[in-house]
């Protein structure tokens, strides 16, 4: 067994890269609709997957974003909302978001819609700060009505001891402050599958944190035959360096 630190950009990047070789991701770029929703994390996805199809000139990770956390008394920049990454039969649409693309998914297309909170359960949720429910109701229109697959990147940095369940009844009730929380049920696809897929290792997560540039990390137990195992030290050493993420 074998330990290794990811930072939070870390993290993101490995789950992008293992996302371009998911097999309902590969399928339905080659013939379908995929949608990225934008958010941090989905747009190292989107980077990946743009980068391998040779459509990445014009698209950049900065503005791919909707509502996002930032340090007390530290406003983000402002942006020109690019629009989500929506790529028809493998072909990128520029500008198009998820309010364009809802009513014409069908069955077997995918959308991708990271999350804010993953409990020990393996739940995901989403912070919701529209009135109207915002672009993950767009998305469980067509997941609940049309049977679309929704995947769910999110970083273990975002795991709750809390059943989320819990959580949302207390900040969804009247009087209560901030953003509203909606549990959401799809596909969760955080570092450890990440890992599983591209390498073939057991990985399970030890400990999280840390100073210099560590904060939001988390430290990774990996466990596997040797060849495994040094596929993801290689793995995770070309990720070192990756600098923090700024959207």
């Amino acid at each position: 067994m074998k330990q290794y630190i990811l930072t939070s950009s870390m993290g993101k990047r490995l789950i992008g890269r293992a996302l371009t070789e998911h097999p309902h991701i590969e399928r339905v770029l080659a013939s379908g609709t995929l949608v990225i929703i934008a958010g941090s994390t989905n747009g190292y996805v989107a980077e990946e997957i743009l980068l391998r199809s040779g459509q990445a000139d014009g698209f950049t990770r900065v503005g791919f974003r909707r509502g996002l956390n930032t340090p007390p008394g530290i406003a983000a920049p402002e942006i020109d909302f690019p629009g989500d990454v929506v790529i028809v039969n493998g072909s990128w649409q520029p500008g198009k978001t998820i309010f364009d693309i809802e009513s014409e998914l069908t069955e077997g297309d995918v959308v991708l819609k990271g999350a804010n909170v993953l409990d020990t359960y393996n739940q995901a949720a989403v912070h919701i700060g529209s009135t109207q429910g915002g672009t993950v109701m767009a998305a469980l229109s067509a997941v609940i009505g049309r049977r679309v697959r929704l995947i769910i990147p999110v970083g273990l940095e975002k795991r709750v001891p809390e059943d989320i369940n819990s959580i949302a009844r207390i900040v969804n009730s009247p009087g209560s402050e901030g953003p509203r929380l909606l549990p959401v049920s799809g596909e969760i696809f955080t570092e450890i599958d990440a890992l599983e897929q591209l390498t073939g290792v057991d990985a399970f997560l030890i400990s999280a944190g840390g100073i210099y540039g560590a904060e939001g990390s988390i430290r990774l137990g990996i466990i596997g035959s040797p060849q495994e195992v040094e596929r993801a030290d290689k793995l995770i050493q070309s990720l070192a360096g990756e600098p923090p993420c700024e959207v």
